[in-house]
């Protein structure tokens, strides 16, 4: 099912008239894709995070009420969320709470930080930017609101 129709069913059985939507995969792996997919779809994974200095004008920040087609590696559709929550705040100031709604690891705080400053000096340093612990993390909290196509591994 490509992400057009997987779009066009969950449109239909919610009433929704709009195709206001995007649709990305977590990480930049074929592994990572699946593995934090599978937490949303387990209910694990209700929030995200990335590297404010990513955005620019072609990439808008999300917006509460945002609906976001995740996908695997090879673009099939996994399920669609809806943000329900928006906010920025410094690297070092990230919450364990913030932490446990990722859902990734142990869920801890220390866990996150282990896998997030890696993987954020490497988007960073692809636009010329530098990580550092004070710098803004956009930070999005979701809900499930429909569920998955079996996509292959």
């Amino acid at each position: 099912m490509t992400i057009y129709e997987y779009w066009q069913a969950f449109k239909k059985a919610n009433n929704i008239e709009h195709d206001n939507y995007d649709a990305w995969a977590f990480g930049a792996t074929k592994k990572t894709s699946l593995e934090l997919g599978q937490l949303v779809l387990d209910g694990l994974k209700t929030a995200t995070s990335s590297a404010y200095g990513l955005y620019f004008d072609e990439e808008p920040i999300p917006k509460v009420g945002d609906y976001n087609v995740i996908v695997d590696y090879k673009d099939n559709p996994m399920a669609i969320t809806k943000t329900t929550k928006v906010y920025t705040t410094p690297y070092n100031e990230v919450t364990e709470a913030h932490a446990f709604l990722e859902g990734e690891g142990d869920r801890t705080l220390a866990y996150w930080r282990s896998v997030h400053q890696p993987f954020f000096e490497e988007d960073l340093e692809s636009v010329n930017k530098t990580f550092d612990e004070t710098m803004p993390v956009l930070c999005e909290e979701f809900e499930l609101v429909f569920p998955t196509v079996t996509t292959e591994a």
